[in-house]
């Protein structure tokens, strides 16, 4: 059977190569032309006028008001932090793409979850394209998953893919991973652009009309994105990233996209010699051990989806030479540098000759903005070499004219952190609970404030 014929497509422009070329002939573009399956194309002066009327007599078209709303039904994995990311379970028909670094846990929490799914009376298969049945039964025995009846497929070929999955008909299926699948009608290795496309599309019709909820495994590029072309992300309903520094064993799943649930959740779990486990409260992983307050510690409460997390924020003020370094961890750089000019116009603090470095503890990403008000007490309480008082925590936006901006959700804030044992709060005054709610805070001490200058005499009396 004769091969299909292939051509190179620009992503760029949408030119079209016979052959592969360094530069797109038609923008100029280097590096943009990647290989797909060229089209037939169909005799026919008018194909396209016959053709579409042929389809819009068998098109069924549909008033939205009358479609029945139904919600998705939900199967839980056994693994509650993987859930909560999900946003309650695997759905029926779904397409998760997880990524993550090499060695950071992906295999060993989806083994984890097939075998969660598999006791509960679902069928499940793991088709491996990196390891050999042997070794993934191997782990199998360390992650202490004795007599497990999940099915696993060695195959890295899609056709025998998609034809086990017919005949198995499985409920969830982990396809470790995608960059190791390849079609045969391309020529292009496996893990090129091409092959990456059409196998997760091919996948994905597959899940669509067999009802299969599919798991794809990527690899992520030194940059820490998914590899592979950006419609893989548009073609799944899932995106999910796994984070986590080499150094420790927590492990931080984030849901970048989610077509049932909430984006920007978060599940932490904790790397144990029997696999992942989750972490019931994870703002105790986030915070300090330091048995008295030190400088250049503040305590903020983020939000990442539905979860309220307290985590400390750590600063350092040293003095520098004639460029100053400023540097962040887990914090937006460039918005340091504006909290430090906002900090001495306003509140008549000066780090022009002083390193700044901040940082996030336990490897947490901080990417909304009602850390400001948290980081610039950090700065300050390490400059002057005073602490925090014991049980403080702060939280809310600063803008440039020195006004500190309410966060969203201030009361699941303070509550989660009154419930925690903090005592003494700083916050923005539209985040400040009303008179008639002041029983649910007892025990909390609340300062609101509106400017910078404010917050720092706050701070000043407190000490």
């Amino acid at each position: 059977m004769a091969k299909d014929k292939t051509i190179y497509t620009c992503t760029e422009c949408g030119g079209t190569s016979p052959k592969w070329l360094g530069k797109c002939p038609s923008c100029a573009a280097w590096n943009t032309l990647i290989e797909s399956v060229a089209e037939s194309a169909t005799p026919g002066k008018n194909r396209y006028t016959s053709q579409f009327q042929s389809l819009a007599k068998t098109a069924e078209v549909a008033v939205l008001a009358d479609i029945d709303a139904t919600d998705v039904q939900r199967t839980p994995t056994g693994q509650d932090e993987l859930d909560r990311v999900l946003g309650g379970g695997i759905v029926e028909g779904a397409v998760v793409l997880i990524g993550g670094d090499p060695g950071i846990g992906k295999s060993t929490l989806l083994l984890q979850a097939l075998d969660s799914l598999q006791r509960g009376g679902q069928s499940t298969l793991y088709v491996t394209g990196e390891e050999s049945g042997a070794q993934v039964a191997l782990r199998s025995r360390r992650l202490g998953l004795d007599a497990s009846q999940v099915k696993v497929l060695a195959e890295i070929q899609l056709d025998k893919i998609l034809a086990t999955i017919d005949v198995l008909q499985p409920d969830v299926a982990v396809i470790d991973s995608i960059q190791t699948v390849y079609s045969d009608q391309l020529t292009s290795a496996p893990g090129s652009v091409a092959q990456v496309r059409e196998c997760a599309a091919h996948l994905t019709r597959c899940a669509k009309s067999s009802g299969t909820a599919i798991v794809l495994v990527g690899h992520v590029t030194k940059e820490g994105a998914l590899a592979g072309p950006r419609v893989l992300e548009h073609m799944v309903d899932t995106v999910l990233y796994f984070e986590g520094e080499t150094h420790s064993s927590f492990r931080l799943v984030r849901a970048i996209k989610n077509r049932f649930g909430a984006v920007n959740e978060i599940g932490v779990f904790a790397m144990t010699e029997k696999g992942l486990k989750g972490v019931s409260n994870p703002s105790a992983i986030f915070l300090s051990q330091h048995a008295e307050p030190v400088p250049g510690s503040c305590v903020m409460v983020t939000l990442e989806g539905t979860r309220p997390l307290l985590v400390e924020i750590q600063a350092l003020v040293d003095s520098g030479g004639p460029s100053p370094r400023r540097l962040s961890v887990g914090l937006d750089r460039d918005r340091l540098a504006m909290l430090l000019a906002v900090l001495h116009r306003h509140a008549g603090v000066a780090c022009m000759d002083q390193d700044v470095f901040v940082n996030a503890v336990g490897g947490v990403r901080i990417s909304e903005p009602a850390a400001d008000l948290a980081v610039l007490l950090a700065i300050t309480s390490s400059l002057r070499g005073k602490p925090l008082p014991k049980g403080f925590f702060a939280f809310g936006e600063v803008g440039l004219a020195g006004e500190v901006r309410p966060a969203p959700r201030g009361q699941e804030r303070l509550k989660e952190a009154a419930k925690l044992g903090f005592t003494v709060a700083v916050v923005p005054k539209a985040n400040a609970p009303k008179k008639s709610h002041s029983k649910e805070f007892e025990g909390l001490t609340i300062h609101a404030v509106e400017r910078v200058e404010e917050a720092m005499e706050v701070v000043r009396g407190l000490g």
